[in-house]
C-alpha cells in the first residue's frame, strides 16, 4: 500500500477529459486512506481514486470545484459524516464494487445535497428489501441510481412507504448499521477487564465493595508441578480434578500446607507449652518434690 502524499499528488497524472472537466487521476496506487488532499488546491472538477484500498470515504478538505469522484473497485464500508459539508458541490459518486453492507450505511449521503447521480451496484446493500426505495428516501435529490433513471412511481412509492410514525420506525429498522472497525478509528465502549470480575458482570465477583484481590502468582516449583500433573493427565476425569484442585489453590503433587490446630495441643496446668523437657518427666519430678515438703 502506498500513502497518499502531496508528492504523490503532484507527480499523479492531470488532464482535461472527454467531457472538458480538469480530471486527477489516482487510479491503482493501493491507497488505504484518504488524506492530504488540500494539495489539489481545489483545481480538479474529477477526481479518479479507482483501483485502491480505501475504506471510508472522507477526509477531504473543503473542495467547492469538485463535481465527480470516482471510487470503484475499493473497500469503502463507511461514509464519513461531514462529508457534505466538505464537497457542497459534488453531482456525481460512483461507488461501484465496494464493501458497504447495511442501508443505514448510506443515511451520510444525504448530506451531499447537490448529489444527482448515484452508483452503488456490486455493494451487499443492494441486496437488501426495499434497497431503492430507501435510497430515493435518504437522498431525494437524486435523480439516477446504478445508472437507471429514478421514475415517479418509485418516488411515490418511497413517499408512501416511509410516511408518518409507521415510516419512520420503519426506516429506524432499515437502517440499522453494521458495526465496522476502520484503520485510525478508536474502538467505542472499550472495557478494560479487572482481576477477580466475571465477563459481563457490573461488579467484583466476590461481591459488591468487596476488595478484589488477585491471585498471588505461583512460584517456579509450583508451576513445574502444575506442567508436570498435566502432561501426565490421561483423562477428562484427571484434568477435571487438576482443574478443580488449582480453582482450590492447591498444587498438585504436593501436600497442602495446613496451619497447627490448637485442639490437637494438650496443654498440662501449671506447665508453660513448650518447656518441658526431653522426656516431660522434669516438671513432675519438680511438683513430687513440692508435695513432700
Amino acid at each position: 500500500m502506498v500513502k497518499l502524499t502531496a508528492d504523490i499528488i503532484e507527480q499523479c497524472a492531470q488532464y482535461t477529459n472527454p467531457v472538458r472537466d480538469r480530471e486527477l487521476d489516482l487510479r491503482g496506487y493501493k491507497i488505504p486512506m484518504i488524506e492530504n488532499m488540500g494539495a489539489t488546491l481545489d483545481q480538479f472538477d474529477t477526481i479518479d481514486m479507482s483501483d485502491n484500498e480505501v475504506r471510508k470515504l472522507d477526509g477531504f478538505p473543503l473542495l467547492r470545484r469538485l463535481k465527480t469522484i470516482l471510487l470503484n473497485n475499493n473497500r469503502i464500508v463507511r461514509i464519513g459524516e461531514q462529508i457534505g459539508l466538505t464537497l457542497p458541490t459534488i453531482d456525481t459518486l460512483v461507488l461501484t464494487n465496494n464493501s458497504i453492507q447495511e442501508l443505514g450505511d448510506l443515511d451520510n449521503l444525504g448530506s451531499m445535497k447537490s448529489l444527482t447521480h448515484l452508483s452503488l451496484l456490486r455493494n451487499p446493500c443492494t441486496t437488501k428489501k426495499h434497497y431503492r426505495l430507501y435510497v430515493i428516501h435518504k437522498v431525494p435529490h437524486l435523480r439516477v441510481l446504478d445508472f437507471q433513471r429514478i421514475r415517479l412511481k418509485e418516488r411515490e412509492a418511497s413517499i408512501k412507504m416511509f410516511k408518518g410514525k409507521k415510516g419512520a420506525a420503519l426506516a429506524r429498522e432499515m437502517g440499522k448499521r453494521v458495526k465496522t472497525f476502520v484503520p485510525g478509528a478508536g474502538i467505542p465502549n472499550a472495557k478494560k477487564k479487572v482481576p477477580g470480575m466475571a465477563n459481563g458482570a457490573a461488579g467484583p465477583a466476590n461481591g459488591a465493595g468487596d476488595a478484589v484481590k488477585a491471585a498471588p502468582a505461583p512460584i517456579r516449583p509450583d508451576v513445574e508441578a502444575i506442567k508436570l500433573a498435566i502432561t501426565n493427565a490421561k483423562t477428562l476425569e484427571e484434568i477435571e480434578r487438576l482443574n478443580k484442585l488449582l480453582q482450590a489453590g492447591q498444587v498438585p503433587g504436593m501436600a497442602p500446607k495446613q496451619a497447627p490446630n490448637p485442639g490437637m495441643v494438650k496443654q498440662v496446668p501449671g506447665v508453660v507449652p513448650g518447656m518441658a523437657g526431653k522426656d516431660g518427666t522434669q516438671e513432675e519430678e519438680e511438683d513430687d518434690i513440692e508435695m513432700d515438703d
